[in-house]
C-alpha cells in the first residue's frame, strides 16, 4: 500500500506542486493550509509522514509538531524558509525527524522522505491502534476500515468512510462545509460546497433509514452539518 504523506503549508502553489510530484513518485497525499486542519486530518489515523511548514497562520509548526508527536506518533519533516527558523528548530531539538530548507530540490526531498520512512517503518502505525468508535447503533473501525449499523456491514467508498469518520470524531457538533472540505478533501477544495453535499447525499443513501428525511447526518441550515447518533 502506498504511503500517505500529509503536506501542511499555507502556500497553495507549493502544496499543489508537491502533491503532484509525490503522487508521480508513488505516494498518496493529503494537504492542509494550517495546522488545525492538519491535526484534524491526522486524527483519522491514516498518515505515515508529515511535511510541515514552520511559519503557519494560527498554530505554528513548532506547536503542531508537539501535537503530532504526543497524540499521533507520526514522523515529521520540517519545511523551513528562513535560517532563523532553522536555528530555532535545531536549538529546541523538538524531535522532528529531519528538515528541508526552501527552496528545495525535489530529489533531495524524495531522498529525505525515503530515509525517514525507512527509519520509522517498524513503528506501529497510528491507524493500527485506533479504537473503534461506537455511537448509538453505528460502529466505525478505522483499523479494519469497516462500518456497521446494528451489526450489519455498510459498504462505503474511501471518501465516504473518511467523511463519516470525521463526523463521528465530533458527534452532535456542527461542522461547516469548508471545514469538512479541508479535513477530508484538502485545502484546494475549500469553496466547493457541492462536493460535500453530493457525498453527504450518498452517505444518506447508505446509512439512513429514510434518505429523504435523514436522522444521522443532518443539515443545519446556513451553518453546516452534524452527526446525531441513533440508538438501537
Amino acid at each position: 500500500m502506498a504511503k500517505q504523506i500529509l503536506i501542511v503549508d499555507d502556500d497553495d502553489l507549493l502544496r499543489r506542486s508537491l502533491s503532484f510530484n509525490l503522487e508521480q513518485n508513488g505516494y498518496q497525499t493529503s494537504n492542509a493550509a494550517n495546522a488545525e486542519d492538519a491535526l484534524a486530518i491526522a486524527s483519522r489515523g491514516n498518515i505515515d509522514l508529515v511535511l510541515l511548514d514552520i511559519g503557519l497562520p494560527g498554530m505554528d509548526g513548532l506547536d503542531a509538531l508537539r501535537h503530532f508527536q504526543n497524540h499521533y506518533g507520526i514522523p515529521v519533516i520540517f519545511l523551513t524558509a528562513r535560517r532563523r527558523e532553522l536555528d530555532e528548530v535545531l536549538g529546541l531539538e523538538l524531535g522532528a525527524e529531519d528538515y528541508v530548507t526552501k527552496p528545495f530540490d525535489l530529489d533531495v526531498l524524495l531522498a529525505r522522505i525515503k530515509v525517514v520512512l525507512r527509519r520509522t517503518k517498524n513503528t506501529i502505525h497510528p491507524q493500527e491502534t485506533a479504537k473503534a468508535i461506537q455511537l448509538g447503533d453505528l460502529t466505525l473501525n478505522p483499523a479494519a476500515h469497516t462500518v456497521t449499523i446494528q451489526r450489519q456491514p455498510i459498504d462505503l467508498t474511501p471518501r465516504e468512510f473518511d467523511l463519516l469518520h470525521t463526523f463521528m470524531l465530533q458527534p452532535n457538533t456542527v461542522i461547516t462545509s469548508d471545514d469538512l472540505l479541508a479535513r477530508v478533501w484538502g485545502a484546494e477544495f475549500i469553496g466547493q460546497p457541492q462536493v460535500v453535499y453530493v457525498h453527504i447525499r450518498w452517505l444518506h443513501e447508505k446509512i439512513e433509514d429514510d434518505p429523504n428525511h435523514p436522522q444521522r447526518i443532518v443539515t443545519v441550515r446556513g451553518v453546516g452539518y452534524k452527526f446525531q447518533p441513533q440508538e438501537d
